[in-house]
């Protein structure tokens, strides 16, 4: 078997890779579940080579992140469920559906505009999905309330972001900044309090309401905190970087250093990025 641009060749290697006889041990053995966490690794690694700017992993990952989506189809079409055609044509529909400006006569003259047909019709969709489920004598499923379609496995912050984005829609928000500012400044003195009285459990809240708080401002702001937070991420990285130079050059183990000493190389490595 050769490499190929047909992403037929990849769907052949997968159902290789999985036919019981014949397959690979590693493979066969792998379900929804187990494959799940190199779905999500895969996505990162994906937005990592691209904040990195490196369009050669960028190539990698990608494929990397699609060869997730086939092992999921070819499980799936295993069990009968749906097979990789049926992903490709449910996502063209939907592309389709939810872009009526360019594919049927709906005006949208701007991002914004374009923002409020989509939401329309994802709600429009996910009433006919509950209608279909009732017709077929099936169960509603949990995603019945306003959050419910805000999904439990991302990372926590973007988690919080995205319910309070939800929440926003119908008014449960504030108007501007100020007032979160406010609610920031009570959550630290509610930490303050638990750290004082020494409440373990409620150190954990006030931490969670702490950063769900700084969230919502950073939203206030127009601001990814998730995005923040990764630059920040970068930040500490290059810093910390510096100082493990430095230490290195001068023949000091990081260990022997000292907290005053590394403080300073720090302060060095912001001077040095001002610069």
């Amino acid at each position: 078997m050769q490499p190929s641009r047909d992403i037929a060749t990849l769907l052949d290697i997968m159902a290789r890779l999985r036919d019981p006889e014949t397959g690979c041990p590693w493979d066969i053995k792998q379900s929804f579940e187990t494959i799940k966490p190199y779905t999500i690794e895969e996505a990162y690694e994906v937005a990592d080579a691209i904040e990195r700017g490196d369009r050669d992993d960028l190539c990698d990952e990608l494929g990397d992140l699609l060869l997730q989506v086939v092992f999921h189809a070819r499980m799936a079409e295993e069990e009968q469920s749906f097979d990789f055609g049926e992903v490709v044509r449910a996502i063209t529909a939907k592309m389709i559906r939810r872009h009526p400006h360019i594919f049927a006569d709906r005006e949208a003259s701007d991002a914004a505009a374009v923002k409020v047909n989509w939401d329309e019709i994802k709600a429009a969709e996910q009433a006919a999905k509950a209608q279909n489920r009732a017709a077929r004598g099936l169960p509603a499923t949990d995603r019945e309330g306003l959050l419910d379609g805000v999904p439990r496995a991302l990372p926590a912050l973007t988690e919080g972001l995205k319910l309070q984005q939800k929440a926003s829609k119908v008014g449960f928000d504030w108007a501007d900044p100020a007032p979160v500012l406010d609610k920031i400044e009570e959550e630290i003195a509610e930490l303050r309090e638990a750290l004082a009285g020494g409440r373990v459990e409620a150190v954990k809240d006030e931490i969670g309401d702490l950063i769900f708080a700084m969230a919502n401002l950073a939203r206030q702001l127009d601001v990814d905190p998730e995005q923040a937070l990764r630059n920040t991420n970068g930040k500490f990285r290059r810093r910390f970087g510096h100082i493990e130079r430095t230490l290195r050059a001068d023949g000091v183990p990081l260990e022997d250093a000292g907290l005053e000493r590394m403080e300073a190389l720090w302060q060095q490595a912001k001077q040095i990025e001002r610069s």
